[in-house]
């Protein structure tokens, strides 16, 4: 039993494993960096709709080409009013965060290879991440002025700790699976991630999936005084942002010249 959505930018497959039990695979399909524009966006969102309204055994988040994903389109952001950030953070939670999270099934991430911003949150919002050695992972959002805001600061506090959150959205720089790993945000290592993510799924589409949805339910409700309460304010907190000067300069900035040119002036 198989299906692909017809949308842009993503495709869903249902397959069965071995033992009869299906198997979701979500496939970010953007060529050639599987940018974050507001195609992929939707295309994403009618995939994760999709899933909620017949959830699968598993599901597997992978994706094609030589990244996972460059990032976010900044066109996205250009010109946007706080009014108008806020509830492109509202939607973006709704439609893709909150509902892949919630999936009454396990959720894994295979990350091939550089895996920015919009995709790395996605990521944290997954139950399982595995790497190739090769990966590397960021969240940049400062390039333009922006912080996170899909939910990945809180989520990446939760698996590694807030230090450690805090220096790698400050930072903006690259972190390596390995380094990952030592910090619990990536789940294993393997050479060859596709498969080795591809089993794990299957072995999990196999198991007892109401005590797998039991686990992610008892889980979130340890998890969520903290980052339930973090994505309640994100969207106004970040929304805000789009009317500084550092973040419509830099917008301008990256469109003109590419990132790493911008500068602040604090406002």
């Amino acid at each position: 039993m198989s299906h692909s959505s017809t949308s842009t930018g993503s495709r869903l497959s249902r397959v069965e494993t071995e033992s009869g039990a299906e198997l979701a695979v979500l496939t970010i399909d953007n060529p050639p960096l599987n940018l974050f524009g507001k195609a992929l966006m939707e295309s994403i969102a009618a995939d994760i709709a999709d899933l909620a309204a017949a959830p699968p055994r598993a599901v597997l988040l992978r994706a094609a080409g030589e990244v996972v994903s460059g990032g976010v389109d900044v066109r996205v952001f250009d010109g946007l009013s706080a009014e108008q950030g806020i509830e492109l953070w509202r939607d973006l939670f709704e439609r893709i965060i909150h509902p892949l999270e919630s999936l009454p099934c396990p959720v894994i991430f295979a990350a091939h290879g550089l895996t920015l911003t919009a995709a790395f949150e996605i990521a944290l919002a997954c139950d399982i991440i595995l790497a190739a050695p090769k990966a590397k992972f960021g969240l940049v959002e400062t390039v333009v002025g922006l912080t996170p805001s899909m939910g990945g600061p809180q989520r990446l506090a939760e698996r590694a700790g807030s230090g450690r959150a805090r220096e790698l959205v400050m930072t903006a720089d690259l972190y390596d699976a390995k380094t990952l790993a030592d910090w619990g945000v990536v789940n294993a290592v393997h050479d060859d991630v596709q498969t080795a993510a591809r089993e794990l799924a299957a072995r999990l589409a196999d198991g007892p999936t109401r005590a797998h949805a039991a686990t992610k339910q008892i889980v979130a409700a340890w998890r969520s005084s903290g980052v339930a309460q973090a994505d309640s304010v994100t969207p106004q907190v970040s929304g805000e942002l789009f009317t500084t000067e550092d973040l419509q300069g830099a917008v301008a900035s990256f469109l003109q010249a590419g990132p790493g040119n911008a500068s602040y002036t604090g406002r």
